[in-house]
């Protein structure tokens, strides 16, 4: 209800991907359907989509309807199917697929008796036995035959005699196969004062057995995740399960190594990165209770852990925990209501809140835990910040890196220490440019321009993924004078190991990070100093704990801050906070180079001294002023479609018959108007802003609107 999704959505959603059965369907013409192709002249005029449509299902006898949306496009597949089918052109049969994910079986070899009942056992036999009878699990046949060095022919013939069994057993796919799941030497580690209060306010809550929530606010380095494994631990030696939250993929075998040393093979893993037999695995363990802890991304808030006592939402204040297709629910704000269900104590963690969280912290709502200094009383990395446009009078062009950037690097790779490098863009150039006529290659499905891959020689698309060639004229004029424009992590790498020959640089992101094992081999390689300098996007601006890393540098905060999004300003410095506190996490003191054409702006201001409260008590005043979260409940209606005038008709349509169903006026509707992304995936975007400060009345609005 609250989301505004279907029902079917939310149970795919809540359900492992594999084993939601889908329906498939199949379209046979009708006599009816068969008159109107007979009818239509296509001498005269263009066959429209919906006779194509009815064409390829007549010339198949029956179609698939996936079929057709490989000849349409998907979206206009499901339009077309649905017009067809109210015109009786069309019958539509459906049945279940079955689940493609299943149980991963394998033969295995057991004793039934290690006594000879006809001849006596041969050598190679009496391997076999003797191997059967040491170990106390029945034995992989595969691993049979390699272990006593025996053909295949040595087992059947065992086995015919009856002192063996062969049969097939189900075996778990485990991800996490490769940690070690012993706790290690000092794991019991003594707390400091400030971990021990908020371990200790958390666990008299977990005692009451009711629901309880918490805002962990504790400075990058503070100890927030020792305090994590203590209360999930707590909670499991009362008999309860637990469950921790992170907002990145890429941060989930971390801290599922430091759970595993925790609690050993009771922890299960689910994300999207698994394969979805190792998911299904991961689920039924967690179901059946053999695993008690889980950790996960997103979607894990709804893995189905019986009785749970404990959740952490890890860097709650992140953008990733909000799931962008429907339904549209926020990871953060589906927990806090699972734990309120189960009675169970929930800890938002983070060194820089939401406005949302920290504002309900200040009312009362949650209880608030403050941890303001670092682990040994380790100092906060100095920042600096470099005013662009400075650099750019005095070289009299722009540059990508600042002389005083670049002198840091150098001097941090002398001393032995290392680096990290951030640019919240990935590609090499941002877009191409003709320098005779200004064509930019754009995306033909989204409304956005191509990002040039130099290691790729291809112009991609971000969001559809659209490749094309790097064109070596203009594909308008002809002209030779193609210019590529704005730097990405790509570029910024090339360009630092042009400058630095000598220094071993590495780049971390989406396109380094794509086959399974590289994001966790960089990290490691990084972590044992093979890497001296690690280019990357906002991968490597959280959780990260390298203690050699002294110096931070950030290309460039400007495009964030220039996003047309009242979080823009929050979304910086939180970026800006949690980049600045990977630096002087060691014994060594850290340092952050902060490169801007805005250094005025607020956000950098206060990110620089990292002074959260500050940034605060300026945010939340604008909020107010502008009626924002938290103040008013602001809810997006975005409405897509092939066509853009039947987006923008429906648009308006919508907002009109909002506006109508509000008698009590409590809403503020805005627009329709195109989204920031006017065009995506082929599809026209056009959005409605409602804002209010009363949501059951937008509830009853929105009904009647799509009644």
């Amino acid at each position: 209800d609250y989301y505004y999704a279907a029902w079917g959505e939310v149970i795919k959603s809540s359900l492992p991907a594999g084993i939601n059965a889908e329906a498939e369907m199949t379209l046979t013409i009708t006599e009816a359907g068969r008159g109107a192709l007979g009818a239509f002249d296509t001498t005269k005029r263009k066959p429209t989509t919906k006779i194509e449509a009815l064409a390829l299902i007549a010339e198949s006898g029956s179609l698939g309807g996936a079929d057709l949306a490989r000849h349409l496009s998907k979206s206009r597949a499901g339009a077309v199917i649905r017009e067809l089918e109210k015109a009786g052109h069309i019958t539509i049969t459906r049945r279940l697929q079955a689940a493609t994910a299943k149980p991963k079986m394998q033969q295995a070899v057991r004793l039934i008796s290690a006594e000879s009942t006809g001849k006596p056992l041969t050598e190679p036999q009496r391997r076999v036995i003797d191997l059967l009878s040491e170990s106390a699990e029945p034995i992989a046949y595969a691993r049979l035959t390699e272990m006593a060095g025996v053909s295949i022919s040595v087992i059947r013939t065992l086995e015919k005699r009856g002192n063996l069994e062969v049969y097939a057993r189900e075996v778990r796919r485990d991800p996490l196969a490769h940690l070690d799941a012993t706790r290690p030497v000092g794991d019991d580690l003594k707390l400091t004062e400030k971990q021990q209060e908020a371990l200790d306010s958390i666990v008299e809550k977990l005692d009451e057995g009711q629901y309880a929530g918490f805002l962990l606010h504790g400075v990058t380095g503070s100890g927030k995740t020792e305090v994590y494994m203590r209360a999930m631990r707590a909670a499991v030696e009362k008999g309860r399960t637990a469950l921790m939250l992170v907002p990145e993929i890429s941060l989930t075998p971390m801290f599922a190594k430091r759970l595993r040393e925790h609690f050993g093979e009771a922890v299960a893993i689910l994300h999207s990165s698994l394969s979805e037999g190792e998911r299904l695995d991961e689920w039924n363990r967690l179901r059946s209770g053999e695993a008690r802890v889980c950790i996960g991304a997103r979607s894990a808030v709804f893995a189905p852990l019986p009785d749970i006592g404990m959740i952490v939402v890890d860097e709650e204040h992140e953008a990733s925990y909000k799931q962008e297709e429907s339904p549209r629910y926020h990871g953060r704000d589906t927990a806090i209501m699972r734990a309120s269900r189960a009675g169970a104590v929930v800890i938002l963690g983070s060194a820089t809140p939401s406005m949302e969280s920290f504002n309900n912290a200040q009312t009362g709502k949650y209880h608030y835990i403050r941890m303001a200094e670092r682990i040994g009383s380790r100092p906060l990395a100095d920042v600096e910040i470099v005013n662009m446009r400075e650099v750019f009078n005095r070289h009299g062009k722009q540059q990508v890196f600042s002389d005083e950037m670049l002198a840091a690097i150098r001097e941090n790779h002398a001393r032995g220490e290392q680096t990290l490098v951030l640019l919240n863009r990935r590609g090499y150039s941002s877009f191409t440019l003709c320098r005779s006529c200004g064509h930019t290659s754009r995306c033909p499905n989204c409304d956005v321009s191509l990002t040039f891959h130099r290691n790729e020689a291809r112009l991609i698309c971000h969001y559809c993924n659209h490749v094309e060639r790097v064109p070596r004229t203009c594909p308008d004029c002809d002209g030779p004078y193609i210019n590529y424009v704005g730097e990405g992590t790509e570029q910024i790498e090339a360009l630092l190991k042009q400058i630095n020959p000598g220094m071993r640089i590495a780049r971390l992101d989406r396109d380094t990070t794509r086959r399974r094992g590289a994001f966790e081999k960089l990290l490691n390689e990084f972590a044992g100093g093979d890497i001296d300098l690690l280019v990357g996007t906002q991968m490597i601006a959280k959780g990260h704990d390298f203690h050699n890393v002294t110096l931070v540098c950030v290309i460039s905060v400007d495009a964030g801050l220039s996003m047309p999004d009242f979080r823009s300003a929050e979304r910086t410095f939180q970026l800006l906070t949690q980049v600045s506190g990977r630096a002087g996490r060691g014994d060594k003191p850290g340092r952050v180079i902060i490169q801007s054409y805005h250094t005025e702006h607020y956000a950098l201001s206060f990110a620089s001294r990292q002074d959260y409260e500050k940034f605060y008590e300026h945010e939340i005043n604008f909020r107010r002023a502008m009626h924002y979260p938290p103040f008013v409940a602001l809810i997006n209606l975005l409405v897509r479609h092939s066509d853009y005038s039947k987006a923008a008709s429906v648009a308006a349509e919508t907002a009109r018959l909002i506006r109508e169903a509000d008698s009590e006026k409590v809403l503020r509707v805005l627009g329709p108007a195109p989204a920031p992304l006017a065009r995506l995936k082929g599809e026209y975007r056009q959005q409605v802003l409602i804002k209010t400060r009363y949501r059951r009345q937008a509830r009853e609005a929105l009904d009647a609107a799509m009644e």
